[in-house]
């Protein structure tokens, strides 16, 4: 190695060769690593089933060690249900990013009359048989019927529409834990 003049480190030119990783701090790798599992379980349960899926193949997906997992979650089920909250989550949040268009959705939709409700009811039904799809490909017991999850369904849109009735500037996200809470129950999924 030759020596060198100048005693100030060499650092490569970020972003051409090699990218810096950021500098962590402390907790923020367990974060990571939650978020990463999340993801790789809603890539598998949606490619493989409920059935398909275990903890190996979640840690192997997301590249997280086995013991990153269950520092994290207690089961495959809790990882699970932390993504479906996630999404709850999402979905709450980009209603209260646009309560305008929030409140015309889910409030004043139904005043354009008998066209309105039959569009709804067809959206309805059409997201409640995805639900009780997706719980057959998780369950080894029979879905709920069609009617349970078109009950679910509704329950939230009815939260949230009462949440926009009732306030010009509603906080929607403190629905979450009562429509994650309800749902779940409903459908007699394991909490």
């Amino acid at each position: 190695m030759s020596e060198r003049l100048d005693e100030t480190p060499v650092n490569i030119a970020d972003g051409i060769f090699f990218t810096m990783p950021p500098v962590l701090r402390r907790g923020e790798v367990p974060a990571i690593h939650r978020e990463s599992l999340m993801i790789a379980a809603t890539e598998l349960l949606a490619s493989e089933g409920y059935r398909g899926v275990g903890v190996r193949e979640i840690t192997a997906r997301a590249r997280v060690s086995r013991a990153g997992f269950y520092a994290a979650f207690d089961d495959k089920d809790a990882c699970v249900f932390a993504a479906y909250e996630r999404f709850i989550e999402a979905y709450l949040s980009t209603l209260q990013l646009d309560l305008v268009a929030a409140r015309a959705v889910h409030v004043e939709f139904e005043s354009l009359g008998a066209a309105a409700r039959k569009c709804r009811r067809a959206d309805t039904t059409r997201l409640a048989a995805l639900m009780r799809d997706a719980q057959a490909a998780i369950s080894d017991t029979p879905p709920a019927p069609l009617s349970d999850h078109i009950g679910s369904v509704d329950a939230v849109r009815d939260l949230v529409s009462d949440a926009l009735d009732q306030s010009a500037a509603p906080e929607l996200l403190s629905l979450l834990p009562v429509m994650s809470l309800w749902t779940t129950r409903l459908l007699a999924l394991k909490r």
